[in-house]
């Protein structure tokens, strides 16, 4: 899990990618890195902490321009060295110019390397994202939107990205699949990042981005198309939260903040989901799946990390208190498995985010397979609430 984040407006873009990189530096602080368009790319990177990063730019003497991208790492194929830090450029003699942020995984970049090396191509990092650089550039023909498409077109994996080019100052483009990403649609400016903490103190106008969307961001306006280039309509919406609950207040910490907001954040995820006179728990759309409910013969619960510790939980209490069979499962697991689905089945993904890639993964092969679908998760519009035939959001505020 990695962070990114761009900016394309009116404003110095420097101040404003350190900001959401350091409220994002929880998705990775192995390494971070800033690209700033100004008359050519003016890039940053360093090992460790985004202070750093600002540290190097500081030193040399401040990076002016209102286009740049950043990006925060937490180390996936490559080791934790200045030059697997991100942004990433195209070739050297062969290029033009292009610099790419990237939060996934490039499944095919071996065999996407050794196809570009024979062009003539030379890498300097050992990592998947450099490999999708080059490709873009090697399909680069004067439209940085259509050498993204076409390039994405190629690939397989997870993917967020945010491209420039040094022939194109004006615009930047930016693509999801299977990864998160958001774009803040502000006055004449716009902020991309991997989640809502980095553009809500700058606008509370967003657009979830879809998977295999395509957004072309100048600052006159935006376009979104699919990466076959056929074009969709991009709905915006309120983000949901406010400023201050993502800053760490008087708390010393964040994990002591999150503590003492327990009760508050049961309170709000029960808040209007109990009727006591009735003795029940009302949970919106689930309810239309009542009798498959009533009627189901097992439930298996879905997730990874602490996600899953809840899972156990769940199963604990469904078999105490509903009396329905029930297993707990990693979702990395069960993905990769030749999971058994009869008819009765409903499977239950768990997750902070919405978008952890294994549980998505794993829900999708479970609908395929015929399991109703229900999602417990934090973020409305994530991939996993999208995904599901009903489910249920936590109310539990910005994940830090």
């Amino acid at each position: 899990m990695c962070g990114i984040v761009a900016y394309i407006g009116r404003r110095q873009a420097t101040d404003i990618l350190l900001e959401g990189l350091k409220r994002m530096e929880y998705r990775g602080y192995d390494s971070a890195g800033i690209a700033v368009m100004n008359g050519g790319v003016h890039l940053a990177r360093a090992i460790g902490r985004v202070a750093n990063v600002e540290k190097s730019i500081t030193d040399r003497g401040g990076f002016k321009g209102t286009m740049g991208i950043g990006h925060t790492r937490w180390a996936t194929h490559g080791g934790v060295t200045e030059l697997n830090a991100h942004p990433h450029s195209d070739d050297g003699e062969l290029g033009h110019g292009i610099v790419i942020i990237h939060n996934g995984i490039i499944e095919n970049y071996a065999a996407l390397k050794r196809y570009l090396q024979e062009k003539g191509h030379t890498f300097t990092s050992e990592t998947d994202t450099e490999v999708l650089a080059h490709l873009i550039g090697e399909l680069y023909t004067g439209d940085l939107e259509k050498a993204v498409q076409s390039a994405l077109r190629e690939v397989t994996g997870a993917y967020a990205i945010a491209v420039m080019c040094a022939k194109e100052p004006e615009v930047l483009v930016v693509a999801r699949k299977g990864s998160p990403l958001m774009v803040g649609v502000g006055n004449g400016e716009y902020v991309v990042a991997s989640d809502a903490s980095a553009i809500v103190s700058h606008t509370t106008q967003a657009i979830a981005l879809a998977d295999y969307t395509v957004a072309r961001i100048t600052r006159e306006g935006f376009r979104t198309t699919t990466v076959d280039n056929i074009e969709i309509t991009a709905e915006i919406r309120e983000l949901e939260f406010d400023l201050e609950q993502i800053e760490l207040g008087h708390y010393e910490h964040f994990m002591l903040k999150e503590i003492f907001e327990q009760p508050r954040a049961l309170r709000t995820s029960l808040q209007g989901r109990v009727d006591v006179k009735r003795g029940e728990i009302r949970l919106g759309g689930v309810g239309e799946h009542a009798r498959r409910l009533a009627n189901a013969k097992r439930v298996v619960f879905i997730g990874q990390g602490t996600a899953l510790h809840a899972c156990m939980i769940g199963k604990y209490m469904f078999e105490e208190l509903a009396k329905v069979h029930a297993e707990s499962d990693f979702a990395s697991e069960f993905r990769y498995r030749n999971p058994i689905v009869e008819d009765g089945t409903v499977v239950i993904a768990v997750s902070q985010s919405g978008e952890t890639a294994d549980t998505l993964a794993a829900l999708q092969e479970a609908k395929q397979r015929g399991a109703l679908a229900l999602g417990v998760v934090n973020v409305v519009g994530s991939s996993i609430a999208r995904e599901t035939d009903a489910g249920g959001d936590l109310r539990g505020g910005p994940g830090i």
